[in-house]
């Protein structure tokens, strides 16, 4: 996990001495494998399945961990290339301009890569790191239209209207990765549930797992309850943002019974106390 890592050259310890006063983090390089990474990111597998988890009850899946990878990297290593034909490499290339429009991509067969090109770069910044996501500039509205080339694309979904927990349930459940409306790569943001209109919710989606936690407590009367990033291939965005206008709660429609979402660790703000879990996109 890169943050961690990078966070380690800031951090001080007791006595106020960091690992940046004797070494330097000049890039973060994430190698991504040509031949695989659509297949692994499209897996769900947990990385204890994998015996790749670092501690015990680690619930994150090798989706989250490739999306991670790419998103903070300043240099991603595109390798094996020689195991895809020019049009598999050409959409890759693309997706991961989408994912990290910040980040340099080096082309690679057998890990054969110039030194000059991940060493003594001067590339990281750990303030731009943070920012640097696809999502945060689709966001912020910095898009990236070269990709769409390659059948990658990207939309934002805003609403000032609140979620209604089961039929948004049903579109990540059964719709989102159902192909009808394109192959969603990564979609993350703000919402928040009719049923808990004090809290933000957290949507991150990588691949096959999708996460829904807790982000702030929130004021029930605020505009834009909701603020959604997609980024997939081949995306029918019209059909995405109908899909989802009809996930909304209807004026003078009532509160729904049933949420089927994991409860939120809120401690007082809403009445759910139990821990979200990561959900599986799709059944897997």
């Amino acid at each position: 996990e890169p943050m961690p890592v990078a966070a380690t050259f800031a951090f001080a310890r007791d006595d106020g001495a960091t690992l940046g006063d004797l070494a330097r983090l000049d890039t973060m390089v994430t190698v991504v494998d040509a031949a695989n990474f659509q297949a692994e990111l499209a897996s769900g597998d947990e990385l204890a399945e994998r015996g790749l988890a670092p501690y015990e009850d680690d619930e994150r899946t090798v989706s989250d961990l490739l999306i991670d990878q790419v998103e903070f990297a300043d240099v991603l290593v595109l390798n094996k290339l020689d195991l895809v034909d020019d049009a598999t490499a050409a959409r890759l290339r693309a997706t991961l301009t989408r994912l990290n429009p910040a980040a340099r991509i080096v082309p690679a067969t057998h890990g054969r890569v110039g030194l000059r090109q991940v060493l003594d770069t001067g590339l990281f910044d750990l303030d731009r790191a943070q920012q640097a996501p696809g999502w945060v500039r689709e966001l912020n509205g910095d898009h990236v239209p070269e990709t769409e080339e390659y059948g990658i694309s990207s939309t934002v979904f805003r609403s000032e209207r609140l979620f209604h927990p089961g039929r948004l349930w049903t579109f990540v459940t059964e719709r989102m990765d159902g192909g009808a409306l394109g192959r969603v790569l990564r979609s993350k943001g703000f919402f928040t549930l009719a049923t808990r209109p004090r809290v933000t919710g957290l949507w991150s989606q990588a691949g096959s797992v999708a996460r829904f936690e807790p982000s702030a407590a929130r004021d029930p009367e605020a505009p834009h309850t909701q603020e959604l990033v997609f980024i997939g291939t081949e995306l029918d965005t019209p059909a995405l943002h109908a899909e989802l206008s009809a996930c909304l709660l209807a004026p003078g429609e009532p509160l729904p019974a049933d949420d089927p979402f994991p409860t939120w660790a809120a401690h007082g703000v809403d009445e759910a106390c139990a821990l979200d879990h990561p959900q599986p996109v799709g059944g897997h």
